[in-house]
């Protein structure tokens, strides 16, 4: 009896090492968490390999992943080559995707008011605080704009999204550039802070007059109203997966460290101009061979498989000569003999 229930003991303990090994760990970018949680599904009913993903922010992201208390990290931010060879890391882009501006106004339906990134910053430095302003009137003739006071929705925990959006600001506004100026975080003039993309979604849908920045995915999954915007080109486009699309069609992938591309303020008649890829990270010496390894048969999965997810999210797919250089780039990640983990 003794013996047997050493057996059952033994079982138990190699049943929840194998459980334990089926789940990836990662966290970071509120951005692409509404896709990782799509690919998690699709993967999980696949395989039985499941992710838990926290979604916590960018800066949170790296800070995990440099705890290595995750198998992967998660930035909107990419970190740069100097900052890749000190901490050890591996960077690579995982989906496409585009920061829209979302407000609440009575009577204004989505898309209807357009913005441009000037406007857009004066908004944002609280220069401009009503949405009569004759800064905005000009921009849209023909709309209804109360005279409501504009109330800034920003994130108050450090964020890719933030540094997509300011990073864009600062381009097109000498003004914002100085003053708040670009950075996953940022000192803000004004306004309420909301905790994550769910965080500042939730506070725009509850305070009348407010305007704040999510990835398009949180604006379309709650019924936001979402802004048209004037690119580079001077053309009003609308947020959706062509326009993101549009933006990321001259990048040049081979030429950053880390595939980090901005993808901000590009050329061309239909780019958005708040785009960006979202990026994972990894420890170039895996202290966990194995773990390391699951984690990239899920990005291999989710890079070659989950592309209609993506789609239906209206995020943008890599495109297949980008995924073939990210595969490749993962030659880098290696166990303690110095072989390639996947």
């Amino acid at each position: 009896m003794m013996q047997f229930s050493k057996f059952l003991a033994g079982a138990v303990m190699a049943l929840g090492c194998s459980v334990a090994a089926a789940q990836i760990t990662g966290a970071g970018a509120t951005f692409p968490a509404p896709v990782y949680a799509k690919w998690a599904e699709a993967y999980k009913a696949a395989t039985g390999v499941s992710l838990n993903y926290q979604a916590i922010g960018s800066g949170g992201g790296i800070k995990q992943i440099q705890a290595k208390t995750v198998d992967f990290g998660a930035t909107d931010d990419p970190m740069s080559a100097d900052e890749l060879s000190k901490a050890g890391l591996v960077q690579f882009p995982a989906v496409i995707g585009g920061v829209v501006p979302v407000v609440n106004l009575q009577g204004v339906k989505p898309g209807e008011m357009k913005l441009n990134g000037t406007v857009l910053a004066d908004i944002y430095r609280g220069q401009v605080k009503t949405w009569n302003d004759p800064a905005i009137a000009q921009l849209n003739p023909g709309v209804k704009l109360p005279s409501t006071a504009i109330t800034l929705v920003y994130r108050s925990d450090s964020s890719g999204t933030t540094f997509v959006f300011t990073d864009y600001l600062a381009q097109v506004s000498p003004a914002f550039k100085a003053a708040p100026g670009s950075g996953k975080t940022v000192n803000w003039p004004a306004g309420v802070g909301g905790r994550g993309n769910a965080g500042v979604a939730a506070n725009v849908s509850k305070i009348d007059g407010a305007i704040g920045y999510v990835e398009y995915a949180y604006a379309k999954q709650n019924k936001m109203i979402h802004t048209a915007m004037l690119n580079r080109d001077g053309r009003t486009v609308q947020p959706d997966d062509l326009t993101f699309a549009a933006a990321a069609a001259r990048a040049d992938w081979r030429s950053a460290p880390g595939f980090g591309v901005n993808l901000n303020n590009q050329p061309g008649a239909e780019a958005w101009p708040m785009t960006s890829a979202t990026f994972i990270l990894m420890y170039r010496a895996a202290g966990d061979a194995k773990r390391s390894a699951e984690a990239l048969k899920f990005f291999r999965w989710a890079l070659n498989n989950g592309q209609k997810l993506a789609v239906d999210l209206d995020y943008v797919p890599l495109p297949p000569d980008v995924v073939k250089l990210v595969e490749g780039s993962w030659n880098e990640i290696r166990d303690s003999a110095g072989k390639p983990v996947l």
